[in-house]
């Protein structure tokens, strides 16, 4: 690494190489610095990401690096443990091997850790066949049997969502809150299946998700399980910046935790933009990838501003 960028990304994956792709083709000075913990990483594929349908996100990602090097970005891999303002618009980012560099802007795009429900199996299967998204999943599990654990009130809308790719959809409510009268209608209307009772966990075989076990013992055959995570923003390192989360909602019930950023990820802090699931938990990679793009030109265009005035005052003093 050099002593100093004119942009630091903090977070590799689709939204931190975009921005850096789109930085480094605008002759700016880049330095990527990625722990190496993709979010998709358990995921076999990446899906509705036009041209790219299908690949594999370790693949995308070694593309993307490519691609930013030969750009003549940079890119290292380490963990960020904070950022600091050293002086006039620049900042300092520290490693966790001591390892530090200056930029005169961020773009962060570290992405987010998905806190799974304590069920034993959930976390062990996750992105495989335990899921959440049916729109990068539920083609993979078109007409099977699956079942929606309820862990939070918007249980009962995806379950609905989920009816959309099979018919064969069971809502175990796992001790949670009942639905309404007009939500079991719902539910009826769909052809979703309604189970009472505690759920103790997942049946496997053969490293293959087959069902789960209520805590009556009870065993109902499954080929998916849907579960809702609590979407919380790898942003802990900003609070040296003095920039922390917010809460995100979804139909009035708290979903995750972002970092508030106006359209193009410019953050509360002059010279921080933010762009991925760090900003917005609903991104998928594509969405996550336009958001880098957006946020580097913006970047970019700040810098060029910064710059002008720089050379409008150095000819000025001569």
């Amino acid at each position: 690494m050099d002593d100093s960028y004119d942009v630091v990304v903090i977070g590799g994956g689709a939204a931190g190489l975009s921005g850096a792709l789109t930085l480094s083709r605008a002759r700016r000075s880049v330095l990527v610095i990625d722990a190496g913990e993709p979010r998709n990483a358990p995921a076999g594929h990446i899906h509705n990401y036009l041209g790219r349908e299908g690949t594999p996100p370790g693949e995308l990602l070694a593309i993307g690096r490519k691609e930013v090097a030969g750009y003549g970005g940079e890119i290292v891999t380490g963990t960020v443990t904070s950022a600091e303002k050293v002086g006039d618009g620049e900042f300092r980012v520290t490693l966790a091997d001591g390892r530090a560099v200056g930029a005169r802007r961020l773009l962060v795009t570290t992405g987010l850790v998905d806190v799974l429900p304590d069920i034993p199996g959930v976390a062990e299967r996750w992105g495989r066949d335990v899921l959440h998204c049916p729109y990068c999943h539920g083609w993979e599990v078109r007409d099977q049997p699956v079942g929606v654990l309820a862990g939070s009130p918007l249980a009962v809308h995806q379950a609905l969502m989920w009816s959309q790719w099979t018919d064969r959809v069971t809502l175990f409510l796992n001790d949670a809150n009942e639905p309404t009268g007009e939500e079991y209608e719902q539910l009826a209307a769909r052809g979703v299946a309604v189970i009472d009772g505690a759920v103790a966990g997942l049946e496997v075989r053969d490293d293959r998700l087959t069902g789960v076990r209520l805590r009556t013992g009870r065993v109902f055959p499954l080929a998916a399980v849907v579960v809702p995570p609590l979407f919380r923003a790898r942003a802990d390192f900003l609070t040296t910046l003095g920039l922390g989360t917010t809460e995100m909602e979804m139909a009035g019930h708290v979903i995750g935790t972002a970092v508030a950023a106006d359209a193009t990820g410019a953050t509360a802090v002059p010279g921080v933009w933010v762009a991925g699931n760090v900003a917005d938990p609903k991104a998928q990679v594509i969405v996550a990838a336009g958001a880098g793009l957006t946020a580097a030109a913006t970047l970019n265009a700040d810098l060029i501003a910064e710059d002008t005035r720089l050379a409008v005052a150095g000819a000025l003093s001569r």
